[in-house]
């Protein structure tokens, strides 16, 4: 089949690799200049390292995007650092599981976990034993925070809330408890090296987007940049894409440009698929969206005792995590605080990150940038209703926000862009 992949971030370019490898002809359409969508690179201001607009974890749960890595030439071992499961602060406190099997790593962990008392361990061994024999699932309406309710206030706010707001860049009160459980079983539970935590050592961009254009380009793929696609048109059995026709489009722009393309698109063909359409461009309207702001800070010779720390936050505090660049393959004393579910200014986010580093850290640094991404992720609540990657014969979507059991993460996007080749085969 010939098949144009409308978008260029992850989920557009494993899409139209996996199109290539199995055997298709791939059309790929960015409207940017830029390929990587929400996890790339940016040149940076005033410096002459780049910066990326996020930070993101990868878990050897994702067997998926580190297949996909591979199969475009990167090597996963040296292009990330590998890390045992953790969540500690800068005073040592939290939760180190050991490379052990489960269930005996976790028990471990909590048993050995600094800053907790006898009450707090027991409480998170009784509710994981508790989410285990449930198989990780509960209702479909169900918040984090109502699954969280048997556990103590210290252990949702040492464990829970920065694990939620991380995975699923939601709330914990208004994030998806079956989401959420589903992430940790397949974190804690699956296969053998499921639970690493893997930090990337190189800049997204080299992570993944740059060598999958590559391989695209050297295995007969074409990449048009600069392309914005306004809408399409059904032509007998064809799809009509920038005035060349296609057997299949999949549509892997973000749920908001999807949605207008489809509006658009729905003015010039038939009125069963113009149904279809405007009906899956009013589901894809309803998702909400959350923002996650980087925060780049400097101070020559800073340093963490260890390549990620997570933060104690709150309302004045927004940073949860913050990562050691200069451990990670950047410039020395470059700091990123994640601030996940971000509300502000820039300028109150920048202020009150600086006086958190201060306070947790014993750091006084200088912000270098603040990289500011107001639609990073959907609004993981519970019991939301995911547009379909499915639209019409020969018409799909895919992305990070489609229908799946993966909130808005790279395995998601990745996953969904499998599955859409699959159903054109």
């Amino acid at each position: 089949m010939k098949i144009a992949v409308i978008g260029a971030g992850w989920a557009g370019l494993a899409a139209a690799v996996v199109a290539l490898k199995n055997g298709h002809t791939a059309l790929l359409f960015e409207a940017s200049h830029a390929v990587g969508g929400r996890a790339r690179s940016l040149k940076g201001e005033e410096h002459q390292f780049s910066l990326d607009n996020g930070q993101h974890i990868l878990l050897g749960a994702y067997t998926q995007t580190l297949a996909m890595m591979g199969q475009v030439g990167v090597d996963t071992e040296q292009a990330m650092l590998s890390m045992t499961m953790r969540m500690q602060f800068p005073d040592g406190h939290g939760l180190c599981l050991p490379t052990w099997p489960m269930p005996f790593s976790l028990l471990w962990a909590g048993v050995m976990a600094r800053g907790w008392s006898m009450a707090d361990k027991l409480s998170v061994l009784r509710t994981m034993t508790a989410w285990q024999w449930q198989g990780f699932a509960c209702d479909d309406h169900v918040s984090v925070a109502e699954v969280c309710q048997s556990l103590t206030p210290k252990i949702r706010a040492d464990l829970m809330e920065p694990l939620c707001v991380s995975a699923l860049n939601t709330p914990i009160d208004r994030a998806s408890g079956q989401v959420f459980l589903r992430v940790l079983h397949d974190a804690l539970f699956g296969q053998p090296g499921c639970s690493r935590l893997l930090l990337p050592r190189m800049n997204l961009s080299r992570l993944f987007p740059t060598p999958a254009l590559q391989w695209l380009k050297q295995n007969g793929g074409q990449c048009r940049l600069g392309s914005r696609l306004q809408f399409l048109q059904q032509n007998q059995q064809k799809w009509r894409v920038f005035d060349e026709d296609f057997d299949a489009v999949i549509l892997a722009t973000s749920a908001s440009n999807t949605a207008k393309t489809l509006m658009q698109s729905a003015k010039f063909t038939t009125e069963t698929l113009a149904n279809k359409m405007r009906s899956w461009a009013t589901l894809a309207n309803t998702l909400s969206f959350e923002a996650i702001a980087t925060v780049y800070a400097q101070f020559p010779g800073a340093a963490l005792a260890q390549p990620m720390l997570a933060l104690r936050s709150g309302v004045m505090a927004p940073a949860q995590f913050v990562f050691d660049k200069g451990q990670l393959g950047g410039p020395q004393g470059l700091l990123a605080f994640v601030v996940s579910a971000c509300q502000g200014t820039r300028e109150s986010l920048q202020a009150q990150v600086l006086l958190q580093a201060q306070t947790q850290l014993g750091l006084t640094l200088q912000v270098v940038q603040t990289i500011v991404e107001k639609r990073a992720t959907f609004s993981c609540t519970p019991g939301l209703q995911r547009p379909p990657q499915y639209i019409a014969p020969g018409l799909l979507a895919c992305g990070d926000y489609v229908e799946g059991d993966y909130p808005a993460t790279l395995e998601g996007a990745v996953r969904s862009a499998i599955t859409a080749v699959a159903w054109l085969s």
